[in-house]
């Protein structure tokens, strides 16, 4: 906790941004934001090494701040490029259940005024929502206001219930990469991912697919009409100055498109 607390004094942490895609018509929706730590001896570290010593202890919440105002601030460069698109980060529970988290949201929105709101889009967990539904609902609720999006990540691996789904205000659900990746074997995951996406309809919600990996996974998803995706098979998370250079270049693969 130490060490990860000087870190964030002496910013050794990084973003990088891993892109979201339209398989079908090609577009590039937008961009995860997802932080590594440059350590000054052991190199680039993911977060899985960090972010789950600091889950329950409040530099969490320094973390997570960190992030939306990197973010952003990355955006406000991007779109001095022209470069306009959405960027979502992920707010862990004790973050946004922080009785001045609206505030301090509305004061880092404040802080970049060339970067609308629209364009920034908060990733919670659906395990935390369920910590206090009620509060969390009021929270996004409040959120939605200053025109900031929601998305549900990691869908289907908590209780995934109706009520959940009717409660928040999320635009858009992530479906688990743990479904996506195992689908094409595994007819029980691809159950998951058909329900999911049968929900987000029925829902008149947006479902985007993570852990896209092949050519051959973004063909089963697409006639079940999930377009959205993130994954490896369109793009690893990459510094932010190659994001530009890699919408220039990125095509839908062709069996996509047709």
């Amino acid at each position: 906790l130490e060490h990860i607390g000087r870190a964030l004094d002496q910013n050794e942490f990084v973003l990088y941004y891993q892109p979201k895609v339209n398989m079908r018509t090609g577009t590039v929706i937008g961009a995860e934001a997802l932080i590594r730590w440059q350590h000054p001896q052991r190199g680039l570290l993911l977060p899985g090494v960090f972010l789950p010593v600091i889950e329950d202890h409040v530099i969490s919440v320094a973390v997570g701040e960190w992030v939306i105002a990197t973010a952003l601030a990355q955006m406000r460069e991007w779109n001095a490029a022209g470069l306009n698109i959405t960027v979502s980060v992920n707010v862990g529970a004790r973050q946004l259940l922080q009785p001045d988290f609206v505030q301090r949201l509305s004061a880092l929105l404040a802080a970049c005024p060339q970067v609308q709101a629209q364009q920034l889009e908060l990733e919670i967990l659906e395990t935390s929502a369920l910590e206090d539904l009620a509060q969390v609902s009021k929270l996004m609720h409040a959120c939605r206001a200053l025109g900031v999006g929601f998305a549900l990540d990691d869908f289907g691996t908590g209780y995934s219930s109706l009520t959940y789904l009717r409660r928040l205000p999320a635009e858009l659900l992530k479906i688990d990469q743990s479904f996506v990746r195992a689908m094409l074997e595994d007819p029980d995951d691809l159950a998951i991912v058909k329900g999911v996406v049968g929900l987000a309809q029925a829902f008149h919600r947006r479902v985007l697919a993570e852990g896209v990996e092949t050519v051959a996974h973004g063909a089963v998803l697409l006639p079940l009409g999930c377009e959205l995706a993130q994954g490896y098979g369109i793009a690893r998370p990459m510094p932010a100055h190659d994001i530009p250079r890699w919408m220039d270049t990125w095509r839908p693969d062709a069996a996509w498109v047709t």
